[in-house]
């Protein structure tokens, strides 16, 4: 394990903080190279191993886990957590993370009201902690940074689903380790549908397609690099676990189940010839009313749920999805994916202009103010804040009574670093930004926010399911890892 280390001297997390233009990026912020550790060499009298040029590799589709029993009215899986090598960049084998052996994760389809059980085992030298990521569970299911299980020991996690259809999500969350373990692999997707979702006439079958954006950092011989707050450094994204590539299309709509799976990056995301996208979904799932946008705006942890339609377009038409956020030069981390659209196909499919009805929200009794922070002030070792304070695992920041909606102001009063805020257990609602009606991207259940430099977030949640401790933090692994966290009560 790398011991923590930072990049920021002086400079910190401008992840997200620049905007790339045809003229090359222009920062939001002024800034200096971080140093990292020198990547290792390629072996004596081999090739160094490079990233392709864009749009040469094919993007794969995720593997779906199939259960090992269906009786009893649940979903059992058993899957092994374990290192395993795999092709990332063309000509070289690089060791991840994973789960049973999937790099990016696999995708776990759930359905709303039946239970799901996964029993895990950890073979790797390092503790490990599975968290479902927008899941409403159980303290003792939540998968928290000090809820551990040790190498060659066994986990199993019990989901009841009794939940709304989401794009969900699963991750290491062992603290300190989190970080790395993510950056290396240990993240999966967990779609999760329900009767209302399934009664739609969207896009199913081959024509829904999840994909997990990230980026990376490799050294000459392919081997992923990880240091803490590697701002500059990953400048490789990859989509379902490939650099750049290419994704072949029919000239009908697809719905794709994007979630940004990195640990610092934030995408903006658009079509290059200016398309439309149609925005059905976020974090919590289904919006009310889907809205045509030209881009979508990812943080680390974000889920988008979009619906394209390549019927506009002639077969051996190629569009390109580009990210316009740096850190990185257009070249580095501006292009995406690419859709081949190859052929045509009938498409009986439609998108409603109603998708549900979201449930009124309750009258809120508290009202707190949280504060996410971290030293800006260029020290070797900086610490992440929230409210002021480093995690605790023993502290108790805030008491909440079940039962009971709030109000939770959230505000970043850094002036360089970005973050944003995920709250275990529920689903809550963006009511304000900056002190305006959140946006139509807003206007569903969510579990993750973004916080640029000086931004503040109004939230409205309910926390009526079930009693114990949980966390909320900042979902850039690397700020969360550095003690931007803290514990919540219900009670």
């Amino acid at each position: 394990m790398v011991t923590r280390r930072s990049l920021l001297s002086g400079a910190i997390a401008a992840t997200g903080a620049g905007l790339l233009t045809t003229g090359g990026l222009t920062p939001l912020l002024s800034t200096r190279s971080a140093q990292a550790t020198a990547p290792a060499p390629a072996p004596s009298g081999t090739k160094p191993v490079t990233v392709p040029p864009p749009f040469t590799v094919r993007m794969p589709l995720t593997p779906v886990l199939a259960p090992i029993s269906t009786l009893g009215g649940q979903d059992t899986y058993a899957v092994t957590i374990k290192e395993v090598a795999r092709e990332i960049l063309p000509g070289a084998q690089t060791k991840v993370l994973t789960y049973d052996g999937h790099f990016p994760g696999p995708v776990l389809r759930a359905r709303s009201g039946r239970k799901v059980v996964i029993r895990h085992r950890n073979t790797l030298t390092m503790p490990v902690s599975v968290h479902l990521h927008g899941g409403n569970v159980s303290p003792e299911n939540d998968g928290g940074p000090m809820d551990t299980f040790a190498p060659n020991t066994s986990r199993t996690y019990t989901y009841p689903n009794q939940q709304d259809g989401a794009g969900l999500w699963f991750h290491d969350h062992a603290h300190h380790m989190e970080s790395e373990h993510v950056f290396r692999g240990l993240s999966a997707t967990y779609l999760l549908s329900d009767d209302t979702d399934r009664s739609l006439p969207l896009p199913a079958g081959q024509y829904e397609v999840p994909i997990a954006l990230r980026d990376a950092r490799f050294d000459e011989s392919g081997q992923l690099v990880y240091v803490m707050d590697d701002v500059f450094g990953r400048t490789t994204v990859l989509a379902n676990g490939r650099p750049s590539p290419y994704f072949e299309v029919a000239a009908r709509k697809y719905r794709f189940r994007l979630l940004n799976s990195s640990n610092m990056r934030f995408f903006q995301l658009r079509l290059a010839d200016g398309g439309p996208l149609t925005q059905i979904g976020t974090d919590g799932g289904l919006l009310e009313r889907p809205f045509t946008t030209d881009t979508v705006g990812l943080s680390p942890a974000e889920r988008a749920d979009v619906i394209i339609d390549f019927s506009r377009y002639p077969v051996g038409t190629k569009i390109v999805l580009e990210n316009t956020l740096g850190p990185g030069t257009p070249d580095q981390v501006g292009k995406v994916l690419r859709f081949d659209v190859v052929r045509t196909a009938p498409d009986p499919s439609r998108i409603p202009g109603h998708l549900r009805t979201l449930p009124a929200l309750r009258p809120a009794t508290v009202q707190r103010n949280i504060v996410l922070s971290m030293d800006e002030d260029g020290r070797q070792e900086p610490r992440g804040f929230m409210d002021g304070q480093v995690w605790d695992y023993q502290r108790i920041d805030q008491t909440v009574a079940h039962g009971s909606s709030e109000i939770w102001t959230v505000t970043n009063t850094n002036k360089l670093a970005p973050h944003n805020f995920h709250m275990h257990l529920v689903q809550f609602r963006v009511l304000e930004r900056n002190g305006a009606p959140a946006g139509p991207a807003e206007s569903g259940p969510k579990d993750t926010v973004r916080l640029f430099p000086g931004e503040s977030v109004k939230l409205h949640a309910t926390f009526d399911t079930y009693r114990g401790t949980y966390v909320y933090h900042c979902h850039l692994l690397d700020h969360s890892a550095m003690g931007m966290m803290a514990n919540f009560r219900i009670r």
